[in-house]
């Protein structure tokens, strides 16, 4: 019986079916079915209780499965000590973001992480979805996001600022708010997240909030579009600095509430690196979490920074 056969059978207990863990494997359901049969045949043990209904674990399976999945996690720990300190960084990294985050911020990174860790192969996966980490067998996920709640492992790479912008040939037509309750009367382009398409939240230097509702007639899934109709001048957006940074400097866009801190969620969002639950992180998680830290740390890279 092999590792792997082991790392199968939690697998299966932890996603709930055959179907779900063969996906994950890319693997046909059939085979994860036939072989998980073997495993039980050798272990003289019934795992999962199966029928064309329902599917289950069985009291004997479920302490053994308890019992198992700390001894895995130690086998892991202790082959990515030995791969740390026993040779070069490398193995595939499978990482998601959101689209928005992955072409404005991550793959112009990814040049300069190859150079420093050739041996490390990435696979990017590019969604403004919250995929499972673990049924799609992703390594690390970079999110926008208050503090995320849930079982996964979280570490905050850095403070997110939100901007509220608008072209100038915008605010040349429509005039530009001068408080922040003004934008009731204008056109906000919105994020079809929960909060962003309702109302923006504004904080001053007395730390008082005030709630604005906001309303407009575009609605958007993605922030590089939201970017896009502010710079065409189609209303005010909200967005974060790593996006609208260079168009700032540049002038295509302006920054229409300076002395304010605003937010359509929470002030404490940032950008958060996200890991499936495990007794070790794995040497390409760690690196990639500490370079791309160390690349959108304030000050460290041009359009990315913090509050």
């Amino acid at each position: 019986m092999e590792i792997t056969d082991l790392k199968t059978l939690l697998l299966v207990r932890n996603l709930g079916s055959f179907a779900a863990a063969a996906r994950a494997l890319d693997l046909n359901p059939a085979s994860v079915s036939r072989r998980v049969a073997e495993i039980e045949a050798g272990l003289g043990l019934r795992i999962f209780q199966r029928s064309t209904r329902r599917f289950s674990v069985t009291e004997a399976g479920e302490a053994f499965l308890a019992r198992l999945s700390p001894l895995l996690d130690e086998f892991d720990a202790a082959l990515g000590a030995a791969e740390a300190l026993g040779s070069a960084a490398g193995g595939t990294l499978r990482m998601t973001t959101s689209v928005s985050f992955g072409h404005e911020v991550v793959v112009p990174l990814l040049g300069a992480f190859h150079a420093a860790y050739p041996g490390i192969q990435v696979e990017l996966i590019l969604s403004d979805s919250n995929l499972d980490l673990v049924r799609d067998r992703i390594d690390l996920a970079l999110r926008l996001a208050p503090a995320p709640a849930g079982d996964l492992i979280s570490s905050r790479i850095v403070a997110a600022r939100y901007r509220v912008v608008a072209s100038p040939g915008y605010l040349q037509r429509h005039g530009a708010p001068q408080r922040p309750m003004d934008l009731v009367a204008h056109d906000t382009l919105r994020f079809t997240l929960p909060g962003f398409r309702d109302r923006w939240l504004f904080r001053d230097a007395a730390q008082a909030v005030t709630e604005v509702p906001v309303n407009g007639w575009l609605v958007c899934t993605n922030a590089l579009s939201l970017r896009r109709a502010a710079l065409d001048g189609l209303g005010v957006a909200l967005l974060t600095d790593w996006l609208v940074g260079g168009c700032l400097r540049d002038g295509a866009l302006v920054d229409l509430f300076p002395g304010f801190e605003v937010t359509a969620t929470g002030f404490e969002s940032g950008i958060w690196a996200l890991y499936p639950t495990k007794a070790y992180l794995p040497q390409r998680v760690r690196l990639m979490i500490d370079f791309i830290r160390q690349q959108v740390a304030p000050g460290a890279r041009r359009g990315v920074q913090g509050p």
